[in-house]
């Protein structure tokens, strides 16, 4: 199965997240479980299980967000949890009869739901679990092949760089949609970032893409627009002649630094700097004459011995010459 292609199905069961947001000061927004699941796949089917009557603030975003509600009658009345029943009868259903659909996504923390799990996992589905962290059972989280909480979505990641404020807003909408889908395509783990797979990621997140609304002829002109502002690193696939992402974002702050790191200047002023280290420490280490101390059997000069009178010569005193005078004597 190409995880790149998947066909989701997306269940919610209501109930278990009201629950979750009790004593919350925050509401349920499902664009923002939206926006992470298409970044898995094509949605094809959603489906949430409730008492409506119980949550009539939250039907309007649901309705615009395409999704059927389930209209299950409250516990009081049936004597029954209806709702997990009719969302397990409905999941199995489409498992059975739908074969395009590999991806099954059962937005809940309830533990009733891992037999669930586990059968769609015998029949070869993928199965996502998401609900919120209080409310979540280790049964349920442990048995999906993955799962999200809630409270992680929305949240910005430092690897999409900003987009500058000064650009137009069709680029700035543009550039803004780019960085999201590659950093969609990074959290899923891919590797080599194919311009077609760039922008079939745009559509799935924003159906009305169309690079020619933003002012481009082709997909392409818009990579290299957004290479020209330092938003991404492009190559050329030798086989197709296509364009692949290589890197972007903070990936190619880091490339930029290691790659200048490692020039042939730096490392030429790197051993610069080290070799005038090496110079001062040799400086510091070689004494000068000034420090270098007496020898242990040296005297101090003020502490040697007067040095004694030389022998005087026999001869010394015998004969006695007087100065002899400028003037000379009168006779």
């Amino acid at each position: 199965m190409n995880d790149g292609e998947r066909s989701l199905a997306v269940f919610i069961d209501f109930e278990n997240l009201a629950l979750g947001f009790q004593g919350r000061r925050d509401r349920f927004d499902i664009a923002r479980v939206l926006e992470r699941l298409v970044e898995k796949g094509k949605i094809v089917c959603k489906k949430a299980y409730a008492d409506w009557s119980r949550f009539l603030p939250y039907t309007a975003p649901l309705h615009e967000a395409a999704i059927e509600l389930i209209e299950i009658p409250r516990r009081a009345q049936t004597g029954k949890n209806s709702a997990d029943i009719r969302l397990c009868v409905d999941a199995m259903d489409l498992a059975y009869s739908k074969d395009h659909i590999d991806t099954f996504v059962v937005v809940s923390g309830d533990s009733d739901f891992s037999p669930l799990v586990s059968k769609l996992k015998e029949l070869g589905k993928h199965v996502i679990g998401l609900g919120m962290q209080q409310s979540t059972s280790d049964l349920l989280r442990d048995n999906c092949d993955e799962f999200i909480y809630y409270e992680d979505l929305g949240q910005a990641s430092e690897l999409a760089p900003p987009v500058d404020a000064r650009l137009p807003e069709g680029k700035r909408k543009a550039f803004a949609l780019l960085m999201e889908s590659l950093l969609a395509l990074r959290r899923e783990n891919k590797e080599v970032l194919w311009s077609s797979m760039v922008k079939d990621t745009m559509k799935r997140k924003k159906p009305s893409f169309n690079e020619s609304y933003h002012g481009y002829r082709s997909f392409s002109d818009l990579l290299e627009d957004a290479k020209k502002e330092g938003l991404l690193e492009l190559d050329t696939d030798k086989r197709s002649r296509t364009y692949v992402v290589t890197r972007f974002g903070a990936e190619l702050n880091a490339a930029v630094e290691a790659e200048s790191e490692t020039s042939p200047a730096r490392k030429r002023s790197r051993r610069r700097r080290s070799g005038a280290k090496r110079r001062d420490g040799a400086e510091a280490a070689s004494p000068s004459v000034a420090d270098t101390p007496l020898p242990s059997d040296a005297a101090e000069p003020s502490t040697l011995p007067p040095a004694a009178p030389a022998p005087a010569s026999p001869d010394e005193g015998l004969f006695f010459f007087p100065e002899r005078s400028e003037a000379a004597p009168e006779d």
